[in-house]
Order: C-alpha cells, then sequence, then structure tokens
C-alpha cells in the first residue's frame, strides 16, 4: 500500500495546545503507512503532501494584527491555488457546524475557496447535520484516558460543581454563576468551582462580577494546564457543562475520562453519548441551566449509588487513527479518480 504524507493544519503542539490535536498527531503517527507533518507556510506552500487536514480553517485567514492578518490571507489564496494545481484534497473536521460571526467579505470568500477544495468532511458524531452523503465519515471523538493518566487526582468533595476549560460566551459560564446562586434558597452544601481562561477581558469581568459576594462560588480566570485541570475536575462530583449551543464537546468527554458525571443540555448529540457510556454518567437539562437542574442532578446522582465506569471502548485512539488515515485514502481517490 502506497504510504499517505498527510500536512496538518495545527502546528507542532505547545502545552497550550487543544488535546484533541495533539492526541490525533500521536494516533497518526502510530498508524500504517502514514507521515504527519505538522503546519507551517513554507511547508504547506514547499512540502510534498497528498492530503491538507483542516481543523478550524477560519485561523488560516485571522491574525493578531491587521499586516498579519492581511498576510495569512494571501498566503491561504496561494495555498488554495496549489492545491487546486496539484489535485491535493483537503480533508475538513467538522469540529464546528458554522463560520464564527464577524468574518470580513475577504475572509468569507477565501473560506468558500477552501470549502470548494474539500474532498471529504469527518464527523465527530452521527448528528452532525451539513455534511451527509459520500462526503461525509464519521469518526468519533477519542476519550482522553490515557492522556490525563500520569496526573494525579484530588479526593471528591461532596457537593461540589465543577467548570473547567477555555471559557467562551457560547459556554454559558455567566448562566451558571447565576443558576448556582439561586441554589442556596432550595439546597445547602453545595459549592461551585471555575477554572479556566476568558475569551476576553470582558468576559472575566462579568464572570467575577456575577460570583462577587458569594463565598460558595471559586474562580480561577487563567489558563489550566493539565494539572490543574485534573484537579480541578476530580475535585467536582459533578462537572456542569452549560453551553447555550452544543455539538461536539472535548470537555464533556474530558470529565468522563476523569471518572466524573457531567450536566449537560438535552440534545440528539447529548442522548447519544448517554446511551454510549451507560447509566449515571450523562445527566441532562432542558432549556436553560436552572438552580432546580442543578439540584436535582444532585439528588439523582446521590440516589444511584452503582455505577459501572463510563464505557468509552469506542473512542479509543488507534481505532481513530486507522479510521483517519481510511479517510484520507478516500479523499485521495476521489480527488484523482482513474
Amino acid at each position: 500500500m502506497t504510504r499517505l504524507t498527510v500536512l496538518q493544519s495545527f502546528p507542532t503542539p505547545r502545552p497550550t495546545t487543544n488535546p484533541y490535536l495533539s492526541m490525533l498527531g500521536n494516533a497518526l503517527r502510530d498508524a500504517p503507512e502514514v507521515t504527519v507533518l505538522n503546519f507551517r507556510w513554507r511547508t504547506a506552500l514547499g512540502a510534498r503532501f497528498d492530503v491538507f487536514h483542516v481543523h478550524w480553517p477560519e485561523i488560516l485567514v485571522t491574525g493578531r494584527t491587521p499586516a498579519r492578518q492581511l498576510a495569512r490571507q494571501a498566503l491561504t489564496l496561494a495555498l488554495v491555488c496549489r492545491l487546486r494545481l496539484t489535485r491535493t484534497p483537503i480533508v475538513r473536521t467538522m469540529h464546528n457546524l458554522h463560520r464564527p460571526v464577524g468574518l470580513s467579505r475577504r475572509q468569507e470568500v477565501l473560506l468558500t475557496l477552501l470549502d470548494r477544495q474539500t474532498a471529504l468532511r469527518i464527523r465527530l458524531n452521527e448528528t452532525t447535520a451539513g455534511a451527509t452523503g459520500l462526503r461525509a465519515t464519521t469518526i468519533r471523538h477519542g476519550h482522553y484516558l490515557s492522556w490525563y493518566a500520569n496526573h494525579p487526582r484530588a479526593p471528591m468533595v461532596e457537593g461540589r460543581i465543577g467548570f473547567a476549560g477555555w471559557i467562551r460566551r457560547y459556554k454559558g459560564v455567566e448562566d451558571l454563576v447565576k443558576a448556582f446562586r439561586q441554589t442556596d434558597a432550595i439546597s445547602h452544601g453545595l459549592t461551585l468551582r471555575i477554572g479556566g481562561l476568558p475569551s476576553s477581558a470582558e468576559l472575566a469581568r462579568q464572570v467575577t462580577a456575577l460570583a462577587a459576594g458569594d463565598p460558595r462560588i471559586t474562580i480561577d480566570l487563567r489558563f489550566l494546564e493539565d494539572r490543574k485541570f485534573v484537579d480541578l475536575v476530580t475535585s467536582a462530583e459533578l462537572v456542569v457543562l452549560p453551553y447555550r449551543f452544543m455539538h461536539n464537546s472535548g470537555g464533556a468527554l474530558a470529565a468522563l475520562s476523569l471518572g466524573r458525571a457531567i450536566l449537560v443540555p438535552d440534545n440528539a448529540t447529548n442522548q447519544r453519548l448517554a446511551a454510549e457510556v451507560g447509566p449515571g454518567w450523562v445527566y441532562r437539562y432542558s432549556g436553560a441551566i436552572s438552580a432546580t437542574a442543578i439540584v436535582e442532578t444532585m439528588a439523582l446522582m446521590h440516589a444511584n449509588t452503582v455505577r459501572e465506569p463510563p464505557n468509552l471502548n469506542a473512542r479509543d485512539w488507534a481505532r481513530a487513527g486507522i479510521e483517519h488515515v481510511e479517510a484520507y485514502r478516500l479523499a485521495v481517490a476521489m480527488a484523482n479518480p482513474t
């Protein structure tokens, strides 16, 4: 079988890199007959590779300064032209269903060009819309069992609610703080611990202001290295992810991998996740997160004293690595039919 060379759209991982990308790179390097290149513009425009695997394409056309952004956009156009001329397919993982808001017309045009060059889309779950038919395949998001295996677990604190990870508007951390403050009227003994770096100074100020004056709430608005992430998650009885929109959540799988139950919005994706991992691990609420949902979920957890570990067998990274290689070969065949 011919060896494939795949260029990933992310650079060599750093401590702040999304663990999903690091684990995917490791799984691919362990898979047979594939060479993995990490992203550099010099590599993208000058090296030989068979497939370009894109994760968050908007990163290619944005920059910290206007000059850097313009340069990236020119380089992206050059890359698209090169891929088209060499008939090199793009494989895209559908981490998000929609583009970010606020993109310029030039950014929208470049992303549309990337879409047109995309031969195959990878869904992280079966419920992903907008990627149906022969141009899509499903490869489940892998677990975090081995990623966090060497970090010590904290003792579980009874009645503790936790949230850990990057704090973004769509994740609804402000809603969680508001709902938690109302739990004191219907239940006592609960505490809330929040950790993670907010996406803006304004969001950090808002979360801090909402938590002010409630001694039951502890917040640490800094980037959480893996050791601190594990400490926060495992110290909690329940991890609450009050996303305003939830499609794929590495945070949910990370908590489950660390043996902590989660409370998440009730949707098709989370219904499937609950059935997959087994009873007593994925609790769901309808509408907005509320004090009632939090208190009732804690009561259900305490009543359910017998739980098997969450079943994450379908999310093995060795399997995911092989499935990705198969997807790359399919994309090459689609872009270069005989």
